[in-house]
């Protein structure tokens, strides 16, 4: 059974503000593959867990009609209440019962969502509904986010990995204790002969601290601890907040820093009758 997350209204406002969209460079990657395999017009992308839409938005150039789908309508809201292009649509669904015809789809996307779906079910939903020749991205990246800034990199990163290693109690049980190792499981369970696995695509982005924070907190590990226990949880932000900016020699949390993402990611597509 899938689960659900992501869902309460501070979560769901907070998620929209700080997390990251993949890059450029790997929507050109999961691009790239398909074109290899599907040589006309591309008529549709399904961006599954879509959540508000910021990875959805990234297709939307390239298809006729992408449509974004998520089982949160809290989520689904925000995503349809904010500008976006005019050929993307969102649907309340879940990512095991997807609400398309079959062999529809020339793309199938999730970006930081499918650790979270009953795999073998989404998996049977995404054969059923892709053209032969479509493709399935799986899209995500490691929590261990790095920071550069300057003389005060090593420092940085000393304080986030007590951070993070403070959070990793409140993982949920369902994806064990490596992301990472969820999807090299979805990977081999796929089927299909063409596939490819990736790991460690680097994308620095430059932002406030405030935001680098922010996006730690919309973590389901953050989240969990919140929910156990409020005070402690606030307390550990700010602590390591203020240790952070102390190491950094600033006093605003305005301060902007790199912050390195790193991807990793499944390209599969579904055989063509023979």
């Amino acid at each position: 059974m899938a689960q659900r997350h992501f869902e309460g209204k501070d979560h769901v406002e907070s998620y929209q503000r700080h997390r990251v969209s993949p890059p450029q460079e790997l929507i050109d990657e999961v691009l790239n593959f398909l074109r290899k395999r599907i040589n006309t017009d591309l008529d549709l992308a399904v961006d599954v867990g879509c959540g508000s839409g910021q990875g959805t938005e990234l297709l939307a150039p390239y298809f006729l009609t992408v449509v974004g789908t998520d089982i949160s309508p809290a989520q689904l809201k925000i995503a349809s209440d904010k500008d976006h292009p005019a050929n993307i649509c969102y649907r309340e669904s879940p990512a095991e019962d997807l609400p398309f015809e079959d062999s529809i789809a020339d793309l199938v996307s999730s970006m930081s969502a499918a650790h979270w779906f009953d795999h073998p079910r989404f998996l049977q939903e995404v054969d059923r509904i892709l053209k032969p020749g479509g493709c399935l991205a799986l899209l995500s990246y490691t929590m261990d986010f790095e920071l550069e800034y300057g003389e005060s990199t090593s420092k940085l990163n000393n304080i986030c990995e007590e951070f993070y290693a403070a959070l990793h109690p409140f993982r949920k049980a369902y994806i064990g204790s490596s992301s990472l190792q969820v999807y090299k499981n979805i990977y081999d369970s796929i089927s299909y002969a063409d596939k490819e696995w990736h790991e460690c695509l680097k994308s620095r982005r430059i932002m406030p601290l405030s935001k680098f924070i922010g996006l730690v907190e919309t973590f389901s590990t953050y989240q969990g601890f919140l929910e156990k226990d409020p005070v402690k949880a606030k307390k550990l932000s700010k602590t390591i907040t203020d240790r952070l900016l102390e190491a950094m020699g600033a006093s605003s949390t305005d301060t902007e820093l790199t912050v390195i993402v790193k991807y990793f990611y499944i390209l599969a597509s579904k055989p063509r009758k023979s």
